[in-house]
C-alpha cells in the first residue's frame, strides 16, 4: 500500500495548511476522537473540521516544539546512525481519504517514519522505560495506517536536557480499531454535521468556557425535554459522588488512626504516609484592612461563569 499525496507543503502558508487539514483527520486528532486526549475533546475536533472553531495560534510549547523539531531529528540521526529526510507533503490514505498524515520525517531507504517531540520536565515519568504516552502512540499508529509503514520512531527532548527515542511497531489490530473510530467520526458526525456528545473531560470543559465565556445578563431560555432527564441523572450522580467521598474519608480516617503519631505505615502491598506539610499564605483579609492601597494595587479581578442547579416545585 502506498499513500496518495494530497498536497505539497514546501513553502505552503499556514492558512492553506489549515484549510487542507480540515479535509480530513490528522495524526494529532486521533487520540482526541478516541476520547484519550486531555488537551482536546471530540467536539473540539468536530468544530474545527466543520469550520465552526478557529484554529488557535500555536502556544509557547507548540512554538518551541516546531522550532526544535529539526534539532530533535538531527540528534536522532546522530545517536542512531539512521538517515532521515523530510516528506514535504500531506499524505492521504488510498482507501479512506479522510485519513491524512503530515509526518515529521521518514528514514531513508526504509518504510519507517519519525515523529519529533519536545516535552516538559514535569512529564518525564511518562517517557520512562518502554512507555509512550497514549496520544502519541495513537498518532504514530495513525501515520502507519495512512502510509502503510511497518514501524515508527518517536524522539523526544525532555526538559531541554534529556533525549529519548523509541521504536513503535505497527499494530494492525489497533489500526483497525482506529480506522473504525475515525470512519464513524467522519461519516456520522463531520459530513452530516452532527456534533458528537460532550464528555466529562477537562478538554470539553475548557472548550465550553472558550465558546461561551460570558453570559448575557438577564437572558433566559427554555431548555429541551432532554434537560429534565439530564438533571435527574445529575442529581443521582451527585448523590453517588457524595457517598463515595464519604466512604473515602471514612477509610482514610481509619488508616490515620492506625498511623497515630507515625509518619509512615507499611502494609503488605502498600505504603501509607501522613506527613507534616508547612505552607505560608497571604491573609488577604488582614492585608486589605491594614494596607488597602497595596491590596488594590495587586488585586486581580477574575470573571467566570458559575453553574448551579435548583429544583423547582
Amino acid at each position: 500500500m502506498q499513500a496518495n499525496v494530497l498536497a505539497r507543503t514546501l513553502n505552503m502558508d499556514r492558512e492553506s495548511w489549515l484549510e487542507i487539514r480540515r479535509k480530513g483527520i490528522g495524526g494529532s486528532d486521533a487520540a482526541a476522537i478516541a476520547g484519550l486526549s486531555k488537551y482536546k475533546s471530540p467536539v473540539a475536533v468536530y468544530l474545527e473540521k466543520t469550520g465552526q472553531l478557529e484554529q488557535e495560534e500555536p502556544g509557547e510549547a507548540a512554538y518551541w516544539g516546531n522550532v526544535l523539531e529539526d534539532i530533535v531529528a538531527k540528534e536522532f540521526a546522530a545517536r542512531t546512525g539512521l538517515k532521515v529526510k523530510r516528506r514535504n507533503a500531506i499524505l492521504q490514505h488510498p482507501e479512506y481519504p479522510f485519513m491524512l498524515a503530515n509526518i515529521d520525517r521518514e528514514l531513508v531507504g526504509q518504510k519507517v517514519g519519525l515523529e519529533c517531540k519536545t516535552a516538559s520536565a514535569y512529564l518525564k515519568d511518562l517517557w520512562e522505560g518502554d512507555e509512550v504516552p497514549m496520544q502519541y502512540l495513537l498518532q504514530c499508529q495513525h501515520y502507519m495506517a495512512v502510509t502503510g509503514y511497518q514501524a515508527w520512531y518517536i524522539a523526544v527532548l525532555i526538559g531541554g536536557n534529556t533525549f529519548v527515542h523509541k521504536r513503535i511497531e505497527r499494530d494492525d489490530e489497533l489500526i483497525e480499531q482506529l480506522i473504525a473510530i475515525e470512519k464513524d467520526f467522519w461519516e456520522n458526525h463531520v459530513l452530516p454535521r452532527v456534533p458528537p456528545m460532550l464528555d466529562g473531560s477537562e478538554a470539553s470543559g475548557e472548550l465550553l468556557k472558550k465558546m461561551h465565556p460570558m453570559a448575557e445578563e438577564g437572558t433566559e431560555t427554555e431548555l429541551p425535554l432532554e434537560a429534565d432527564e439530564l438533571l435527574e441523572q445529575l442529581e443521582a450522580a451527585k448523590e453517588e459522588a457524595k457517598a463515595a467521598k464519604e466512604r473515602v474519608a471514612e477509610i482514610e480516617n481509619r488508616l490515620k488512626a492506625m498511623l497515630g503519631d507515625n509518619e509512615i505505615g507499611l502494609a503488605r502491598h502498600y505504603q501509607v504516609v501522613w506527613k507534616n506539610v508547612s505552607s505560608r499564605r497571604i491573609d488577604t483579609k488582614a492585608l486589605k484592612a491594614e494596607h488597602p492601597d497595596i491590596y488594590e494595587k495587586f488585586a486581580k479581578q477574575s470573571i467566570y461563569r458559575h453553574f448551579s442547579v435548583k429544583r423547582l416545585g
